[in-house]
């Protein structure tokens, strides 16, 4: 014959024994569920930019330089070509 019994899992001789089992598998069941919705906020969220700095940036001059300049060439080379004689 067959012996039920389970040999490497827990015994419990009362209900109180089982509740205690049940309440602590739902704290750690929670404890990793927040765990898990951390991380996920984690991965899926958005990282945080810099606030923007305003005030004199050599870089902004630079490029709005060089977009000036690339508009004056740009009507220059339209007027020469469309100049009356």
């Amino acid at each position: 014959m067959t012996d039920n019994n389970l040999t490497n899992g827990p015994s419990y001789t009362t209900l109180r024994s089982i509740g205690d089992r049940k309440a602590q598998l739902l704290k750690e069941i929670r404890k990793d569920s927040d765990q898990i919705n951390k991380l996920r906020q984690q991965l899926f969220s958005k990282p945080k930019m810099p606030a923007k700095r305003s005030g004199f940036m050599p870089s902004k001059l630079m490029g709005t330089g060089a977009s000036v300049l690339d508009g004056l060439l740009l009507a220059w080379k339209l007027y020469r070509k469309f100049k009356r004689k």
